[in-house]
């Protein structure tokens, strides 16, 4: 795997833009890294590292402005995780096919992405655990094929049925990415074992990762409007499919 300037550059402002809405920015890297060419054996679990690290500053950065609710993340999560870790571990896919359920994965960031995320008109719901169990196994049964973390699942969910504010949806969005992905960075290292990541060129991607991040999130904690921002970052996930469905 090379770093190029652009691609390392590149990364930063995805972390960045991701970051401010509490998410790791996988589906970001999947798209910069298939614009770039690496195979997906390199994509998925460079992805994963990288959502790892910025979801984890996203936490401490939300988090820490008492977004974050136990409540809300738990009933997913709890099936979500060791979903994430099976899918990982047990189930490998066909690039032909990889590439159609990556470019499925980035239109519908994409079509997230340019939503609008008003603050709610009506009390927060309580979150039934009876549907919460279900859909967080399937987001992390998709998460962990795929190589995200799940918030660009969550998120919508969490906001379209009223279960959470969205600073309370970006805090939640940001644990939930954390644990998804390691999940399944744990399940592709047992069926794997040392994924290739040559270490030199993905300590320039880290380092702009970590810079975006803390940049992202300390903005998206406080008051920052980033509706613009991820309608660009939008059309650059359809550019990626586009490379690839072409």
């Amino acid at each position: 795997m090379m770093a190029s300037a652009g691609l390392v550059l590149a990364v930063f402002v995805v972390a960045g833009l991701y970051a401010s809405v509490g998410h790791g920015g996988a589906s970001g890297y999947l798209a910069l890294l298939a614009l770039a060419g690496q195979p997906p054996a390199t994509i998925r679990p460079t992805a994963l590292l990288l959502n790892v690290l910025v979801s984890s500053i996203a936490l401490f950065r939300f988090a820490g402005q008492g977004h974050f609710r136990w409540s809300i993340l738990v009933p997913f999560a709890a099936t979500a995780v060791p979903c994430a870790f099976l899918a990982g571990w047990w189930w490998s896919l066909d690039p032909r096919y990889y590439r159609a359920m990556l470019a499925l994965v980035l239109v519908y960031a994409a079509w997230r992405l340019v939503l609008v995320s008003t603050a709610p008109s009506e009390p927060i719901r309580a979150i039934p655990w009876r549907w919460a169990l279900p859909l967080g196994a399937a987001i992390g049964l998709v998460s962990g094929l795929i190589g995200v973390g799940g918030g660009i699942f969550l998120s919508p969910l969490l906001i379209i049925f009223n279960w959470a504010t969205p600073r309370q949806t970006a805090a939640v969005s940001a644990a939930f990415i954390l644990l998804s992905s390691i999940a399944g960075m744990a399940g592709l290292l047992l069926q794997h074992g040392p994924l290739g990541i040559e270490p030199g060129p993905f300590a320039a991607l880290a380092v702009a990762a970590v810079l975006g991040g803390f940049f992202g999130s300390t903005l998206g904690a406080s008051r920052f409007d980033a509706i613009l921002l991820r309608r660009v970052l939008a059309a650059v996930l359809v550019v990626a499919v586009l490379k690839m469905l072409i």
